[in-house]
């Protein structure tokens, strides 16, 4: 869907570039602990990607003249906004509301600081 997209208008893909945002979330994720500890930062890894995305497609729905792209975008909007409360959904479901909650505010205060670094400098991500 992107991949047309783009070809519709003449462009193609370039080589794929490092995230550093993917990279440092990846990195606050648990390597140790158990099965269901891992699991939950692995869903917290992908909510915490969505969320981002969710809000990027939302500025770009609402402040583009493009009505074919602000359509597109409002859509990829609406899609990540459910993929992103379906990870939550399932981090609650399988390690509990109380544990879930705790390390997603983790999660937000480590997200917090790495957007602090990033300043205005352009990213996918983040």
């Amino acid at each position: 869907m992107v991949h047309e997209k783009l070809l519709e208008r003449g462009f193609v893909l370039g080589r794929e570039r490092k995230d550093e945002y993917v990279n440092r979330l990846y990195d606050f994720m648990r390597k140790g602990g158990n099965r269901e500890q891992q699991l939950l930062d692995r869903l917290f890894f992908s909510a915490m990607i969505e969320a981002r995305s969710c809000e990027r497609f939302k500025v770009l729905s609402e402040n583009i003249n493009d009505e074919g792209l602000k359509k597109f975008y409002h859509e990829l909007m609406i899609s990540e906004a459910n993929h992103y409360t379906v990870y939550l959904s399932f981090a609650r479901q399988y390690a509990g509301q109380e544990d879930a909650e705790a390390r997603w505010e983790e999660w937000l205060v480590m997200e917090g600081e790495i957007i602090k670094d990033f300043g205005k400098k352009e990213t996918v991500h983040g």
